[in-house]
């Protein structure tokens, strides 16, 4: 992971981190994946809204493919032989799939869709992708979140995390 730099920088060093992320994507889909019946041609490899959040970097990468959230696994993540691990968000804890990718190394991934059929354009996936990390960045006490959950029926899933319907799971 890249070191931790302070102030302004920090966001750029995260969209850069993105962007290198999207590198391998880009590499992985043209080599390997553009034949497969799940990659919408309508879709290229983007990165959207990579910031520094709690140390680290997280942001949305779609693909045409999948939407994940990404960020790098941490020290603890990498070194762990498991294979999901739980961040804490404002909007609660998610978890995430530990994985490997070329040149980046071990990340962790939060799928919100896939295949990414339902979208026509990128501007459309930008869009869900900028309401989605919205929502992950949107404090759990807030007034905006108690209101949704009031409305709320069921635990979380990604559809409801994306509809900004957050509510804690009961088992």
């Amino acid at each position: 992971m890249m070191g931790r730099v302070h102030g302004a920088g920090e966001d750029t060093d995260a969209a850069a981190w993105g962007k290198l992320l999207a590198g391998a994507y880009r590499e992985i889909g043209e080599r390997a994946l553009r034949d497969l019946p799940i990659y919408n041609d309508a879709l290229g490899v983007e990165t959207v809204g990579f910031r520094r959040f709690s140390g680290t970097i997280v942001g949305i990468m779609v693909t045409p493919r999948f939407m994940n959230v990404v960020m790098p696994a941490s020290a603890t993540a990498r070194e762990m032989p498991a294979s999901t691990v739980r961040i804490r968000f404002p909007a609660g804890d998610i978890e995430f799939t530990l994985s490997d990718v070329a040149r980046m190394g071990r990340i962790a991934n939060c799928s919100l869709f896939s295949p990414m059929f339902q979208f026509s354009d990128m501007a459309a996936a930008r869009a869900t992708a900028e309401a989605a990390l919205a929502q992950l960045m949107l404090p759990a006490d807030s007034d905006k979140a108690s209101e949704r959950r009031q409305s709320a029926t069921s635990a979380i899933d990604r559809r409801n995390f994306l509809r900004g319907v957050l509510t804690e799971r009961r088992e």
